[in-house]
């Protein structure tokens, strides 16, 4: 199978981008207490994820509401995505088409008829889909730091679904951190480094959907410097200081 991102490993600025993201990630899980991590940090840091994807959404509830299992309709599907995403790791690596369809289903569970979850709305929608499949199943040389970043800006930009595209970018990002084995268990905080970044993430989307290849170079770089600002918001870095 061909390479779909090889193209993109060494263009300027990537190689050194993208190895002092996960420099800096396995820096902060060796140092900072990885022996002492529990399910509850992991639960703190789906649930910090739940409420920075629900805001990029438009959600306008706060990280107290949400822990306080209030908010609004967006927060609330966040909330539950949140809380079984990760189970889907394993089916990420063998089977990805089923593990988004089943995270689009889980998300807009409260909010579509159920002939709409986790089906594309079109063919078009179809084929991105199966793009992204074939990346997540392809031999790529990539850094999976980077095929995390490209799957989520491709699901973000094509909008496959009826609702919830970008919960469900957002959490395809995460669940890819865990199945190739950067952040096992979950304590990185990516979508709260998207929303530190929030106008550089949103322009970045744009520029990668509008601009070709120039847009999709942009957008790898933009994610690396998410990428340590999701480091950042992590529990277990915020607990060690």
């Amino acid at each position: 199978m061909t390479d779909p991102v090889a193209w993109l490993v060494d263009l300027e600025g990537v190689p050194s981008a993208y190895a002092a993201a996960r420099d800096g990630i396995d820096v902060m899980l060796r140092d900072r207490g990885l022996r002492r991590t529990s399910p509850e940090m992991t639960a703190e840091s789906l649930l910090r994820g739940a409420h920075a994807t629900a805001v990029l959404e438009g959600s306008a509830s706060s990280l107290a509401e949400i822990r306080a299992g209030d908010g609004d309709a967006i927060a609330q599907d966040a909330l539950r995505l949140s809380s079984s995403q990760l189970a889907l790791a394993p089916l990420l690596r063998t089977a990805p088409l089923q593990a988004i369809a089943r995270l689009h289903a889980v998300v807009a569970g409260g909010s579509l008829p159920s002939e709409s979850l986790g089906r594309p709305r079109d063919a078009a929608s179809a084929d991105r889909l199966r793009g992204v499949a074939e990346l997540l199943l392809s031999d790529t040389a990539a850094p999976a730091l980077l095929v995390a970043a490209i799957v989520h800006a491709d699901v973000a930009t094509a909008a496959p679904f009826a609702s919830h595209n970008g919960i469900v970018a957002r959490a395809l990002e995460r669940l890819v951190l865990v199945a190739r084995g950067v952040d096992a268990k979950s304590l990185v905080v990516p979508e709260a480094g998207h929303l530190a970044l929030r106008a550089q993430y949103e322009s970045n989307l744009r520029a990668y959907a509008e601009v070709g290849p120039r847009g999709v170079h942009a957008w790898v770089i933009y994610a690396a410097e998410a990428f340590a600002a999701g480091a950042e918001a992590s529990p277990l870095r915020r607990t060690a200081e």
